[in-house]
């Protein structure tokens, strides 16, 4: 099982791509929207913002997300470090439901290339 510290570090290497990427994916992650990311097996959310193509975290809490925010994920500790390896591919967990993501119809839109 992926430890808390092993996921945060997972989300801060998304971030540096997300930061590197160019392209559809550049312009996708140049939102500002409110995040959270909740690991279901360790009861833990990161919380922060999507930023100029760059994820933020701000906070880290215990349970689900305190307040909702715009774009919100949701997956296991292992899901998450998979995902950003590369070993797990994100629209095939999303479609099987091992990953959720909820945000408003204008944000799926333009995260579609990121997928």
């Amino acid at each position: 099982m992926a430890t808390i510290e092993e996921c945060r570090s997972a989300l801060d290497k998304l971030s540096d791509s997300l930061r590197r990427a160019d392209g559809e994916v550049r312009s996708a992650a140049a939102m500002d929207r409110t995040l959270s990311c909740h690991l279901t097996d360790l009861d833990t959310t990161f919380t922060g913002r999507l930023v100029n193509g760059r994820i933020l975290v701000e906070d880290r809490v215990a349970g689900p997300p305190p307040a909702k925010a715009e774009i919100r994920l949701a997956m296991t500790g292992d899901d998450l470090v998979a995902l950003v390896d590369g070993q797990l591919h994100f629209a095939r967990a999303w479609g099987s439901g091992r990953v959720r993501l909820e945000a408003g119809f204008r944000d799926l839109l333009r995260l579609r290339s990121l997928l």
